[in-house]
């Protein structure tokens, strides 16, 4: 694909953020698209809201979940860019319209790093030693593709479908816990929705940061020190509308809440 088509989709990406539309799947119009043409596409894309003046504070990986990388016909996750304007502060009332176009809740574990992590070679251990802290976290991701009807190249270049992401109250330090046996309960207008461990992100939380280290390193691109690193969702994925209350319990580190309007 042609740098001259790489930076058109982008800007039809930016547009349909700015202004809240969806467009058609880009695997249908460009069936040639691979995936490193669409990482090229999400960064081309995150350019442009850089010079918007966002700012990068972290990173998120997707398509975590074998049930998801079988809808999606791949065998490994996905990232995507965190940028200030998408954090959204706990217990907020968040409204959609303007804002979002068909979310959809994760309950995450969320990493703040104290330390770089510049890949290849990093191990889960090397993310554990580098982790400040862990916190309950709502990723709410969104689409910028028509119905959600994606492949992993429609995804990968919509910056990883990043919608928001909400950090919750309570924290512990990494190793405080096994995090592959941590249980998240999720409920949703106060009635129970799901529960889900850690080892549903690629066995261990910190083995998906680990991979994410380790990918980004093949672009150069390194977890900084203080970035907040989002490792993908315990739970399905759940629509949201107006009017949706979400509450996580990370057991024994804290909750998240989030209230749609």
């Amino acid at each position: 694909m042609n740098l001259n088509t790489i930076n058109d989709i982008a800007a039809e990406l930016f547009l349909a953020l700015r202004n809240q539309q969806t467009i058609a799947p880009l695997t249908d119009k460009f069936p040639e698209i691979n995936i490193n043409d669409a990482y090229q596409i999400s960064r081309k894309f995150l350019s442009l809201r850089e010079e918007q003046g966002e700012k990068i504070v972290g990173k998120k990986i997707g398509v975590t979940s074998s049930v998801v990388q079988e809808m999606l016909g791949v065998n490994q996750p996905d990232f995507g860019f965190l940028t200030n304007t998408m954090q959204v502060l706990n217990k907020s009332d968040f409204s959609i319209q303007g804002s979002l176009i068909q979310p959809r809740a994760e309950a995450e574990i969320a990493f703040i790093l104290k330390d770089d992590l510049h890949g290849p070679g990093i191990t889960k251990e090397d993310v554990i030693q580098a982790t400040a802290k862990i916190l309950p976290c709502f990723e709410i991701v969104d689409s910028r593709i028509l119905d959600w009807n994606i492949k992993i190249q429609d995804t990968v270049a919509d910056n990883a479908s990043c919608g928001i992401f909400v950090l919750g109250e309570g924290e512990c330090p990494p190793d405080k816990f096994s995090m592959n046996t941590l249980e998240v309960e999720v409920h949703k207008n106060g009635e129970f929705l799901s529960s889900g461990v850690g080892s549903a992100v690629q066995g261990h939380p910190a083995e998906a940061v680990a991979w994410l280290a380790n990918t980004l390193g093949e672009y150069d691109i390194p977890l900084l020190k203080n970035e907040i690193i989002l490792s993908g969702s315990l739970v399905p994925l759940e629509p949201a509308v107006p009017g949706d209350k979400f509450l996580m319990e990370l057991k024994g580190v804290g909750t998240c809440e989030i209230n749609f309007i």
